[in-house]
């Protein structure tokens, strides 16, 4: 029996929200990508991370239908659970590269690349009741971000995620890699209001990455 610790990942301030995440800390004992990629299918949540090789932050994440080489609401997630057992790490190896990690009182930080973002559309509207009435998913294909403007002036955001992948997933309730990819775009800090009640926070760097930050609890 695998052994999975189930997360909530980019949570609001009052502790609502957040997108549900599974970890599998013994990444090694199930090293059949097909079966990640089933076990991933099993849950159903947008993404399962397994931790390979706790020593080198060495990670695998996988959704429901595909393998990922990078994810901001896994990695965050892991970064919380690795402090929560007492084995804070500052990097983690996702396929994608090295990820710093960071800890800044509740909040967790993880730092990405936009060139590891790939397939994703980030689509603005005219304002955010726009973005809430849409529905899950909306027509069309690919993955779509949409969001607007809910203060330009605080660069606060409403967003909501779609995969539209053909899997079970309708709907991210908060999606870490989107966010950076759209703070990448707008070149600024954003504080985006995602889903039903998740806040994901941004902040661009001065060597083109960007970190990408959150608050996690578990389920």
């Amino acid at each position: 029996m695998t052994d999975i610790e189930v997360l909530r990942v980019f949570c609001g301030d009052d502790g609502a929200g957040g997108n549900p995440l599974g970890v599998v800390r013994a990444g090694a004992a199930l090293p059949d990508r097909a079966a990640r990629t089933a076990l991933a299918a099993e849950l159903g949540y947008s993404e399962t991370v397994f931790l390979d090789d706790p020593a080198r932050g060495t990670v695998d994440i996988h959704t429901p239908s595909v393998r990922l080489p990078f994810a901001g609401h896994p990695l965050v997630g892991l970064a919380w659970l690795l402090r929560d057992l007492g084995r804070p790490t500052g990097v983690l190896r996702p396929p994608a590269g090295e990820v710093a990690v960071a800890y800044e009182g509740d909040t967790v930080w993880v730092r990405g690349r936009a060139a590891w973002v790939t397939g994703r559309s980030c689509v603005r509207y005219g304002s955010p009741a726009e973005v809430d009435a849409l529905p899950a998913p909306p027509p069309g294909e690919g993955w779509l971000y949409a969001w607007a403007w809910q203060d330009e002036t605080a660069g606060t955001v409403r967003a909501r995620g779609f995969p539209r992948r053909g899997d079970a997933v309708t709907e991210d309730e908060a999606t870490g890699a989107a966010a950076l990819l759209l703070a990448d775009q707008l070149g600024r800090p954003l504080d985006v209001r995602q889903g039903a009640a998740s806040r994901i926070l941004t902040r661009p760097g001065p060597d083109g990455t960007v970190e990408v930050g959150g608050r996690v609890r578990r389920a």
